[in-house]
């Protein structure tokens, strides 16, 4: 009878602490997506449908944090028997970086991953709502080249970080893509905003001198002496001698 009540109160105790931290894991998943919502929509992420998605929400996470999205699948790793428990250190270890990188892009110093360590709900709260913006052009991360942390996935409606790589052919990366080729500097033209270059003064033009005119080869004709008068018909005749 006493053993009876012993394993029923036992398991009414289970019950009520399962209940419990289901509960309090609605919670945190209800609060953690919006913080994230929020921050998403700081670094420019189209959907806000996108921090509410289990695991996929992870994923943008890490690709927001400079960090390949594919390393989320590591968590499936995390219930091997085996590996584990190193593998969930090795996870633990690739969040705290991307919250690393995720704070440098919203203006916080390095030691706030600090936070993120112990609350990661504080942590994601604080830059959920605070008035910092998102600046992604910090110095890319020691892994951004190459390695197997590096982000070469391009997704639509989610922002390109500035060290990422050209996305390799696969899944994520969109058809047809081809990487811009690089170009060779070229000067700025003149045009709004740009003094145009200084031109070169205009050389004088050299004055037209106009001879005066030659002289005519022949001197004009003077003019003609008058006429004489003509004679009076009043005048007696030549050679008549006048009446005595």
């Amino acid at each position: 009878m006493d053993s009876y009540g012993d394993s029923s109160a036992l398991a009414a105790a289970y019950l009520i602490a399962a209940f419990t931290w289901f509960i309090f894991a609605i919670i945190f998943y209800v609060l953690g997506s919006l913080f994230l919502m929020k921050i998403f929509e700081k670094a420019g992420v189209e959907g806000k449908w996108r921090a509410w998605v289990p695991f996929y929400n992870v994923m943008i996470f890490l690709k927001l944090g400079d960090l390949s999205p594919w390393l989320a699948f590591g968590f499936l790793l995390a219930w091997v028997p085996v590996l584990g428990w190193l593998v969930s250190i090795a996870m633990a270890v690739v969040m705290v970086l991307a919250a690393w990188r995720v704070g440098l892009k919203l203006q916080k110093s390095s030691p706030w991953v600090v936070l993120y360590i112990f609350l990661a709900i504080v942590w994601l709260g604080i830059n959920a709502f605070d008035k910092s913006r998102w600046n992604p052009n910090i110095a890319p991360a020691s892994w951004a080249g190459n390695g197997f942390l590096a982000d070469r996935t391009v997704w639509q409606g989610i922002p390109v970080q500035p060290s990422a790589q050209a996305p390799a052919a696969g899944y994520g990366a969109p058809q047809g893509y081809q990487p811009p080729a690089a170009q060779g500097y070229a000067p700025p033209q003149p045009g709004y905003g740009q003094p145009a270059a200084p031109q070169a003064p205009a050389a004088p033009q050299a004055p037209t001198f106009q001879p005066p005119a030659a002289p005519p080869a022949t001197p004009p004709a003077p003019p003609a002496p008058p006429a004489p008068p003509a004679a009076n018909p009043d005048a007696p005749a030549t050679g008549e001698q006048p009446p005595a």
